[in-house]
């Protein structure tokens, strides 16, 4: 047997505000949990990139390097940074007679390895400004069906002269189902949102990264050497002066 208090039978007794109300949420709620999947998976798919990032290095070459880091391009942004990078290097070369043949190639390198880590940084944060709506917004659209919840208590209170259960349960389980749903949207969308945003700043992190050995790199046509490295040929320089 049905309850007459139960989500159903508010659904049937509701008026059109919260009917409406209700709708908004479960879009809301859909929506959220639409961006949060993708997003997700997004950076899910990025496991395998991020772990091939030190190996890029130790390729014999720069087309086994991309092959290290993937064939997919568009889902890829260590690929797509590299290949710009490259494609910037030379294209400054084939085309001395331009505008941009006159910037010096480090300046022409750097714009170019921004250009696409803003690019790469624009696909992650899809879907972000979505959560971040909803996370703020969803409590307030179920405020709004408690008020009008309570004000249907209210009315009912003074058409029957009394304040029976009977007469007031539907509308204040109304206000308090509204408002539970407003949380139930809500949470899952500022939770999705703080933990994409972390992932999206520890791959944006290691984009610049990327980026700086990338210049070293077709600035010197050599990776950029280790700090071990560094220190060595450090000391042997130190020593041929003494």
């Amino acid at each position: 047997m049905n309850s007459p208090y139960g989500i159903t039978s508010i659904w049937l007794q509701g008026d059109g505000v919260i009917k409406s109300v209700a709708i908004i949420l479960m879009l809301m709620s859909i929506v959220s949990w639409s961006v949060i999947v993708l997003r997700t998976w997004g950076l899910w798919r990025l496991r395998k990139p991020n772990l091939a990032l030190a190996d890029f290095w130790h390729a014999q070459s720069f087309a086994q390097g991309l092959n290290v880091l993937g064939t997919d391009r568009n889902d890829n942004p260590y690929r797509h940074l590299a290949e710009e990078g490259q494609a910037a290097l030379d294209h400054h070369q084939n085309h001395k007679t331009d505008l941009h043949g006159n910037l010096p190639l480090t300046d022409w390198l750097t714009a170019c390895l921004k250009d696409s880590i803003d690019q790469s940084t624009d696909k992650l944060q899809r879907g972000l400004a979505v959560l971040a709506s909803v996370g703020s917004t969803a409590p307030f659209v179920g405020l709004f069906g408690t008020v009008w919840g309570i004000y249907h208590a209210l009315v009912s209170i003074g058409v029957n002269g009394s304040a029976s259960i009977d007469k007031v349960a539907g509308p204040v389980g109304e206000a308090l189902i509204m408002t539970a749903f407003g949380l139930v949207v809500a949470i899952p969308a500022v939770l999705g949102y703080n933990a994409i945003n972390r992932s999206n700043r520890t791959v944006s992190a290691k984009l610049n990264r990327f980026a700086h050995q990338l210049h070293a790199y077709f600035l010197t046509g050599a990776p950029p050497a280790s700090s071990k490295t560094k220190g060595a040929l450090v000391k042997a320089i130190r020593s041929n002066a003494e």
